[in-house]
């Protein structure tokens, strides 16, 4: 079984069609980097498998569960990191993972929010309201937020964007879960050098579709960088909606 599966996704906006019918598996323990160019479909694949909006045609399953349809086992299975930190800036980092402790029922989550804070250097910063954090530290909060009640996968999006080198490595820590096993990670990136480095499976989303998916050991960095700019280069890129677009503002 898959840990993410989707089946000819797609989805328009209004006349323009943004995924034209993705096919895209992640296998448990698996970390696959996204890669593509601003408009091809990425930010609202990962929104449609974190279930923040309906495709308008396809299917998913996230641990073998329909997010259309078993909303509240899906959101136990995954942990999202986006464009959108979903951090309360009048709440201190400890005051966000506590309530969000609370949203996914979890008891006394004082242990894991204090493990969670050390492990990303926010320890001496937990009692500050998030609004004095920089860009970096709300990127770290955000991901503490998406492990918080460890979830067998997580939906990365563009997760160091903003991240300072020396927090890279928190990407590749938070791929295993807290029973020492990996995690089924899908992380989308502009970034190749990364990308590649934390990478087991590469995939290229390009116009809407995904145009390449295979092992990162089959290809050599410099031949995957070939491989990106032979199918990304002639293929006509459609403008993705503003961040923080919902389904309720569709006509």
């Amino acid at each position: 079984m898959f840990a993410v599966e989707a089946i000819g996704l797609k989805k328009s906006f209004g006349p323009r069609q943004v995924l034209q019918g993705v096919d895209l598996q992640v296998r448990l323990g698996e970390f696959v980097a996204l890669f593509g160019p601003n408009g091809a479909g990425k930010t609202t694949l990962i929104r449609i498998l974190a279930g923040l909006i309906r495709p308008s045609a396809g299917s998913v399953l996230l641990g073998g569960y329909d997010p259309a349809k078993e909303e509240d086992a899906t959101r136990r299975q995954i942990g999202v990191m986006g464009h959108q930190t979903y951090l309360y800036d009048d709440l201190t980092a400890e005051e966000n993972l506590t309530f969000y402790a609370r949203m996914y029922g979890l008891g006394n989550a004082a242990g894991s929010i204090a493990t969670l804070l050390k492990q990303m250097g926010l320890w001496a910063r937990r009692r500050d309201p998030v609004r004095t954090y920089s860009r970096g530290m709300q990127q770290r909060l955000a991901l503490a937020r998406a492990l918080l009640h460890d979830p067998p996968i997580l939906l990365l999006d563009e997760p160091d964007a903003g991240l300072d080198l020396e927090a890279i490595p928190l990407l590749q820590g938070a791929s295993v879960g807290s029973d020492g096993r990996r995690r089924a990670v899908l992380f989308t990136t502009h970034n190749l050098e990364r990308g590649l480095e934390l990478a087991d499976q590469v995939a290229i989303l390009s116009g809407g579709r995904i145009v390449y998916q295979g092992e990162h050991a089959a290809l050599s960095n410099e031949g995957f960088r070939q491989l990106y700019a032979r199918f990304c280069k002639s293929a006509p890129q459609v403008p993705e909606p503003a961040r923080g677009f919902s389904e309720n503002n569709l006509a």
